[in-house]
């Protein structure tokens, strides 16, 4: 999966392409239970988005850069999977983009319904059936590479986990910003050295 992101001259840059794929087996995930593989269902992401929460943007599931509910974040889902649109102001950002140092995807979320089986090769598998998605992250070269992780959100007395999933990416860097122009060249010695030349009659 790609990421895109164009960097444009107003300062902003956008960032998109597929999060997560639907119907496709993960890679081997660690858990409490033991390793396992992960299948998002088909629908899950457009079930989810359809209930009008908030999705937040963030950077390293830490700094926030922007939400659905500003329009600064655009998701849908395809029958691949979930297609984010980003429009980043953020400076740092856009320039960890320049530098081609932005790796690419992962989200976080709740799950609200699944199930487990015994695959055929014996690995565990879960299948997300409903889940409340919260974030979607872009991935720069502080956070670790691809990487499962959970966190807990307290509201309340109510403990609620949210895991995070993050795809192989690779990252393509359109830059449309004007170029600082090439400065002219210093031909001052070459005109002193014609002058010379001029005055001895050469």
């Amino acid at each position: 999966m790609a990421m895109k992101i164009e960097l444009r001259a107003d300062k902003t840059a956008v960032i998109e392409g597929y999060v997560n794929a639907v119907e496709r087996r993960s890679r081997v995930i660690p858990g409490q239970r033991g390793p396992f593989v992960e299948i998002v269902k088909a629908g899950v992401f457009a079930e989810a988005l359809s209930k009008g929460k908030n999705v937040l943007l963030k950077l390293n599931h830490r700094q926030v850069l922007g939400d659905t509910e500003h329009r600064s974040l655009m998701l849908h889902e395809d029958n691949i999977g979930l297609y984010a649109k980003a429009v980043v102001s953020d400076a740092a950002v856009i320039e960890s983009a320049r530098k081609k140092e932005l790796r690419g995807w992962s989200f976080g979320f709740k799950k609200l319904d699944d199930s487990w089986e015994t695959g055929s090769d014996g690995m565990e598998e879960r299948t997300l059936k409903r889940i409340e998605l919260t974030e979607v992250t872009i991935v720069d070269k502080a956070a670790l590479p691809v990487y499962p992780a959970t966190s807990i959100e307290m509201r309340g007395e109510e403990a609620s986990v949210i895991e995070f999933r993050s795809m192989d990416d690779t990252v393509d860097v359109v830059d449309c910003t004007p170029k600082e122009p090439e400065p002219a060249p210093d031909n001052s010695l070459y005109k002193r050295k014609l002058e010379v030349l001029k005055m001895k009659g050469v």
